[in-house]
């Protein structure tokens, strides 16, 4: 299956969240990796369906979004930031009643939905209230109802904010087992959520794209551009005013720390080492700003 996403653009008033938006897409998992604000919940809004651009198309396969209609809403698995669960429903009952608003054939609603409560290893809870789940098992049965129609594209905004580490692993293990034969768009600001499952990185800034690379080309990127050094704290200011710092170490008489910048560090005698660059070191040399992990 192809993707494209051909010239979006989306305008609220005065400001323009997405701006010519172009890329293509095929089977396997694909990090959209930005700040929040960049635009990457209006751009999986306007792909999924739920939002109009101001101008552009989706194609698949080559045929419009809009020529498509409901059948390209068929092939599409939405779990956006905040799902609205009702909460007094049980897990299978939410599922019954989302497998209906999607049309699921009436012959295959009851074994589809035993196969995704036991596939987000909510099987045993079946019977108890939403309102009584944590917030991985709420994410875990998002993840559910946007399987039930068995969708070609899976669209996962923000899936991890707010999960303890546990069930972060939990869950991108459950994305991982999914891009086999589907389209997987995973948006986030955690860069550790696509690190090691992403086939794709996607980098959106202000709207518009930045780079689209794999891990390792996008990791090249900044290559040579991240060092450790350690300092005193009267160098401590030169280093902030010309370097990025993503984490600092304070032990009795010096500062350790870990910088990102084009130049080399030359704070007179002081020794660096370039170290091997990582999709942090990446996310605060494009935003100037530190990811969350």
């Amino acid at each position: 299956m192809e993707l494209i996403i051909n010239n979006i653009s989306k305008k609220f008033k005065d400001k323009i969240a997405v701006d010519k938006f172009n890329i293509t897409l095929h089977s396997g998992i694909y990090g959209l990796l930005g700040p929040n604000g960049s635009g990457k919940t209006t751009l999986m809004r306007i792909i999924a369906d739920v939002s109009n651009s101001s101008s552009g198309d989706i194609l698949v396969n080559g045929e419009s979004k809009n020529k498509l209609g409901s059948n390209y809403r068929d092939l599409i698995g939405y779990l956006p930031q905040d799902i609205g669960f009702y909460r007094n429903f049980t897990a299978e009952k939410f599922l019954y009643y989302v497998a209906t608003l999607k049309g699921v054939d009436k012959e295959i609603e009851k074994n589809k939905i035993n196969d995704l409560l036991k596939f987000v290893n909510l099987e045993e809870y079946r019977n108890k209230k939403i309102r009584k789940f944590s917030g991985g098992m709420k994410q875990r049965l998002g993840i559910a109802q946007a399987l039930l129609n068995d969708p070609k594209i899976l669209i996962l905004d923000e899936p991890t904010a707010g999960l303890d580490p546990n069930e972060r692993i939990r869950f991108k293990n459950l994305i991982a087992n999914l891009s086999k034969d589907k389209i997987v768009i995973l948006s986030t600001h955690i860069v550790s959520d696509i690190e090691f499952i992403a086939n794709e990185i996607i980098v959106m800034k202000e709207g518009k794209l930045i780079e689209k690379s794999s891990l390792s080309d996008i990791i090249n990127k900044v290559r040579g551009k991240v060092h450790t050094l350690r300092i005193s704290e009267n160098d401590l200011e030169d280093i902030q005013n010309e370097f990025k710092i993503s984490s600092m170490i304070r032990t009795n008489n010096e500062i350790c720390v870990r910088v990102v910048g084009d130049n080399k560090p030359n704070i007179r005698e002081v020794k660096y080492i370039e170290e091997e660059p990582n999709l942090e070191d990446v996310f605060l040399y494009y935003f100037n700003e530190s990811a969350n992990n």
